[in-house]
């Protein structure tokens, strides 16, 4: 133990307690930055004192929530998992998870380490963790200005797994073709996941798909089935790469709109028929990633299955909270793919419903919105009872809904976030739902409006 690694535990912890005290912020990425510039070391001395290792989450969409049910399956497990729990997954929020669970000696008050990392920071901080288990959900275009193309990503997550020892296992979404090419050449142990199920598969592919073309032979790959963005069934003509057969499927499934689904999941161990809250076929991907990444834990399907049954949103992620009596919806949106996903699930729904959609260009958000011209806002047209936008971008996103053929007398642009949620619940009758679809920054806004409004409690504490 060092006087230089007691000194950042010290300082770290002191940094989120004035961070909180004085409204700054949940403290989940200072403390980390503050202890980090004392002890540059911090997380790779912290990570090695784990009994049970690491588990890395990292891919475009579904990190938070599949992180979250494996920590929930970890705790039913009667494992004691260390979670960056509020989403904080570049290096410092990484440190900061860490340290809160540290002592001042060093000593960690857990078992295992689940982490959900940013795809881009996996590289730079893969090495200090060096993970017993990683789990790569998908890739999908996102936040160009900052990422580049989505091959820039996929090789420095070749380049990482390149030092992952023989004994590690990497979890893979083979219904991903980017996802599948990077787990080729993985020389450890690896375990896939994906659906099995074509009766909720999407009649073509979507324009928003991402990987239509084969990595090693350039011709475009084939889809026999494509579940959402371009994920499917998939094979190429060229040179014969196609999807692989996964070890944890999921089949007979029922999506029930907002409400969540119902579905079977093969795994090495036997059959679960599930149910869940959470909505949506993406969703579906998620929990298929998780119980993956528990089967490599050795973790038990039956605790799978009472995780599954019990395991509630987390925060901006088909959150449900009460104003008005009315229910609000939270359903994060960040890019074309998972934006489509989300406005089939609350069409779904037997009657219209009242959306109001929160676009931002803040750093976390992505600079460039053009991505929202690649969104099917076409399926609106005749669908919606209302639509209130707002946000940094609020009148480029009224302009596109226009041209997608949304009636103009539905929309409502509202740059007041406050206003603009207002708004939206007056349009419900009492008792009915109110989605709101917001960018990363604007639901952060959104729910800090809601915080103050009595609504809800702070982020960092759910």
């Amino acid at each position: 133990m060092s006087l230089r690694l007691t000194t950042a535990i010290t300082l770290g912890r002191l940094a989120a307690l004035a961070s909180r005290s004085l409204g700054l912020g949940g403290g989940t990425t200072i403390p980390g930055r503050v202890a980090r510039a004392v002890e540059p070391q911090l997380v790779r001395l912290l990570a090695q004192r784990l009994p049970f290792g690491t588990v890395v989450v990292t891919g475009t969409n579904g990190k938070t929530t599949t992180s979250r049910i494996l920590a929930h399956i970890a705790e039913l497990a009667a494992l004691v998992p260390i979670h960056n729990r509020a989403g904080a997954n570049l290096a410092s929020g990484v440190a900061t998870a860490l340290l809160e669970h540290a002592n001042y000696l060093g000593d960690l008050a857990g078992d295992l380490a689940i982490l959900e990392i940013d795809e881009a920071t996996l590289p730079k901080v893969f090495d200090a963790l060096m993970p017993r288990v990683i789990v790569l959900t998908n890739l999908f275009r996102d936040q160009l200005d900052r990422y580049g193309e989505l091959e820039v990503v996929a090789e420095g997550w070749r380049k990482a797994l390149n030092q992952l020892p023989s004994d590690a296992t990497v979890v893979l979404n083979v219904d991903d073709p980017l996802v599948a090419e990077v787990g080729r050449g993985v020389k450890g142990q690896r375990m896939t996941f994906g659906i099995e199920d074509e009766r909720v598969a999407l009649t073509v592919l979507e324009h928003a798909a991402d990987a239509r073309y084969c990595y090693h032979c350039g011709r475009p790959y084939q889809y026999t089935v494509v579940y959402f963005g371009h994920m499917g069934k998939y094979c190429c003509e060229g040179c014969g790469t196609r999807r692989l057969n996964p070890d944890v499927t999921a089949r007979e499934i029922v999506l029930r709109g907002i409400e969540g689904s119902q579905f079977t999941i093969d795994g090495p161990r036997g059959s679960m028929r599930v149910r869940t809250a959470l909505p949506g076929l993406y969703n579906v991907y998620n929990i298929l990633a998780a119980c993956a990444a528990a089967y490599s834990l050795g973790i038990a399907p039956e605790t799978m299955e009472r995780a599954i049954e019990s395991f509630t949103p987390a925060f901006g992620r088909g959150e449900r909270l009460q104003l008005n009596d009315r229910e609000l919806v939270f359903l994060l949106v960040k890019n074309p793919a998972g934006f489509n996903a989300v406005l089939r699930t609350l069409l779904q729904g037997e009657q219209a419903p009242v959306v109001l959609i929160a676009i931002n260009d803040l750093i976390a958000d992505g600079r460039d919105i053009s991505w929202l011209w690649d969104v099917d806002f076409e399926m609106l047209c005749g669908r919606v009872k209302g639509l209130v936008v707002t946000g940094r971008r609020a009148e480029e996103m009224a302009l596109r809904l226009k041209y997608a053929g949304v009636e103009p007398g539905r929309i409502v642009v509202e740059k007041d976030g406050k206003r603009a949620v207002l708004r939206a619940v007056a349009m419900a009758e009492e008792g009915e739902k109110v989605f709101l679809l917001p960018t990363y920054t604007a639901m952060l806004q959104l729910r800090a409006i809601l915080q103050r409004m009595g609504v809800v409690s702070g982020f960092w504490r759910q």
